[in-house]
């Protein structure tokens, strides 16, 4: 038995934490995370990454919203031929700079908004071949916008698809659906991918993505709503392709 939906929205997020990029399409590929999404992180003064020997890190070790909850105020444009980053931000001019030389640059640039003294930013990285995922292995995240709306409407308010941070948005499923994807595959258009976990929620969920300001408990929401602090699913790429919003997306049995 399968259900059906389409692809609503595509995003990425290429600085981990650090702005959100809409896609009009995208090259998904075996065993991989989406092209350029959290290709880079900061490093915070008191990271592990070791620029001697870069790997995957956990979050702990990076510049984070839930520790910061103005970075969720940041939007982002990458130009993957010259490789020059946009970032903005309400309390900050805008920057454009080229990452994979100009790190100091956006780290000039978010000190502002950003500890001061413990888990003060020091570099941009990343690690070869490597996306900083919130997961252990390359994933890609699927929200689906029927629990977003099921939970603004729980908490009385209109709630931006922005604070989950997603890569992939689907329509046309049920509330909570995708709670029970988890063992089961996902085909969405020429790819298929198969559901590993649900996402765990932090504090960054809490921030106004327009703002950057804490200003809805997303977290008490979701224990009254599902009983659990999550909110999305993790994938992995079996079959890769490339997809687009309105693509049809089937949960496979």
């Amino acid at each position: 038995m399968t259900s059906e939906g389409r692809l609503a929205q595509i995003f990425r997020h290429p600085i981990k934490a650090h702005g959100r990029e809409q896609l009009a399409s995208v090259r998904l590929s075996e065993g991989e995370a989406m092209p350029w999404d959290r290709h880079w992180a900061v490093a915070h003064d008191l990271s592990k990454f070791d620029p001697a020997a870069p790997s995957w890190k956990p979050c702990i070790n990076f510049q984070r919203a839930a520790r910061s909850p103005t970075l969720m105020a940041i939007e982002a444009q990458f130009d993957e031929v010259s490789g020059e980053m946009r970032l903005t931000h309400p309390e900050l001019p805008p920057l454009v700079f080229f990452p994979e030389s100009e790190g100091e640059k956006l780290i000039d640039w978010v000190l502002p908004i950003s500890p001061q003294l413990r888990f003060r930013p020091v570099a941009l990285v990343h690690a070869p071949d490597r996306a900083m995922t919130d997961t252990a292995y390359a994933s890609v995240s699927i929200k689906n916008l029927a629990s977003n709306a099921a939970l603004g409407q729980k908490m009385k308010r209109d709630l931006s698809i922005h604070r989950w941070r997603g890569n992939l948005w689907v329509d046309g499923f049920a509330p909570w659906e995708e709670m029970n994807w988890v063992g089961r595959r996902l085909r969405i258009g020429a790819t298929v991918l198969e559901i590993r976990e649900r996402v765990g929620r932090c504090r960054a969920t809490m921030s106004n993505p327009e703002t950057g300001q804490v200003d809805a408990d997303t977290l008490d929401a979701l224990m009254e709503t599902v009983g659990v602090q999550d909110f999305g699913v993790f994938g992995t790429v079996l079959e890769g392709g490339e997809i687009r919003p309105q693509d049809r997306v089937e949960v496979l049995a």
